[in-house]
């Protein structure tokens, strides 16, 4: 890991804090289902050691770190943008590597929601005669790791809601025709946050209209997200493309129809039968679901019907509109169809979080006011990662 080119004030732990966060948001496309995370070692104000964490299964910052450092890391400071952690996983503990290293004081940002941590990393390192602290640049922190954070916290991912549309908010015009609303630089910028999710999750409806492969074609992508379809009543064709790649695809249903299930996973496919008491999936059961598989962060790519329902059903966390300089009319597909009228004084309330030109095209993040309050953030951050 090359150190930074910008001069770093080692005196001051917010700053080498800022550059643990920009070290741990490295491995935003790779970690999952693992957090993101970075880490600076300090000796005599000097930067000794840097690491992040690159994916699941592989060496954690501090360990990274500690690597570089080496015997300079005895009596330094090591800052982290997360709790390190205290139990035998694929790699071993951090806390063990800190306190053999002869590491004399430790800064993190926040503590591990990880059950299996959390406080625990801390204790471990106070009882070998470490100094902790925690808490610096805490709210950045947990925004960067805000998909781990709410899995750990609340047991559901984070719910990422993307849509397409034209000024006037249609995602299609009256006969449904809607390839391309947006410029080729928009769609890359859905390829990125294809890249960053633990599952793209879509609709039925999606599927039978645009036979889409919902995977990420980003050159050098190290990880594919889980592909998900929402599909009731089991009426994907066996001949859809988004079956016909290699990639992970779960299909979630009510349908008991054995010949077709077991059609689709001789197909490769998975599928997850939910009991059919209702005539539409629980979208709150589908969440709960794909946390148990570790999803911290999942993309909602569907259309005005299945996004429609997320929204309705308060359970999109953000949401990233792109926006082409065209209209189409009244006539035109909107982006959300509720079930039932809503009123004013009931309306969803998005605090917008940061707005860019993307190309010809305007990209407008929001975040759910509700969903930071979970987070325990006060403000917004103001920016696309």
């Amino acid at each position: 890991m090359s150190k930074s080119n910008s001069p770093i004030d080692t005196q001051s732990d917010v700053a080498v804090m800022q550059r643990v966060l920009e070290l741990a948001e490295h491995g935003i496309k790779s970690t999952q289902p693992n957090p993101m995370v970075g880490c600076v070692i300090v000796n005599n104000g000097e930067i000794v050691g840097e690491g992040y964490h690159h994916s699941a299964g592989e060496l954690h910052a501090e360990r990274l770190a500690l690597k570089q450092a080496g015997e300079l890391a005895r009596g330094a400071t090591a800052y982290v943008n997360l709790e390190p952690c205290c139990h035998q996983g694929r790699t071993p503990p951090c806390t063990d590597g800190l306190i053999d290293a002869g590491i004399s004081r430790v800064v993190a940002a926040m503590r591990d929601p990880n059950p299996l941590v959390e406080g625990g990393g801390f204790e471990l390192l106070n009882g070998a005669g470490i100094d902790v602290e925690f808490g610096v640049l805490e709210q950045e922190a947990r925004w960067l790791n805000r998909g781990f954070v709410t899995r750990m916290s609340l047991s559901r991912p984070w719910v990422v809601l993307k849509s397409a549309a034209t000024l006037d908010g249609r995602t299609a015009a009256f006969d449904g025709k809607s390839k391309w609303i947006t410029s080729s630089d928009a769609r890359s910028e859905v390829q990125l946050l294809r890249a960053k999710s633990s599952a793209v999750v879509t609709g039925i409806g999606t599927i039978l209209a645009d036979d889409p492969e919902m995977n990420v074609r980003l050159e050098g992508a190290e990880r594919q997200p889980f592909r998900v379809v929402l599909d009731s009543q089991l009426r994907i064709p066996l001949d859809a493309r988004i079956i016909g790649t290699d990639q992970r695809l779960v299909i979630f249903t009510l349908s008991q129809e054995v010949d077709k299930v077991s059609a689709l996973i001789e197909a490769g496919a998975e599928v997850i039968q939910f009991s059919p008491t209702r005539e539409r999936l629980d979208l709150r059961e589908v969440l709960l679901e794909l946390a148990k598989w570790q999803c911290n962060e999942v993309l909602i790519e569907a259309g005005q019907t299945l996004s429609g329902a997320f929204l309705q059903a308060g359970l999109v966390d953000e949401l990233e509109l792109f926006y082409a300089g065209s209209l189409l009319g009244d006539q035109g597909k909107s982006m959300f169809q509720f079930d039932t009228p809503l009123p004013f004084e009931n309306r969803a309330e998005f605090r917008i979080n940061g707005a860019a030109m993307i190309g010809p095209d305007i990209r407008v993040n929001a975040v759910n006011q509700s969903s930071l309050a979970d987070l325990k953030i006060n403000s917004l951050l103001g920016s696309f990662d």
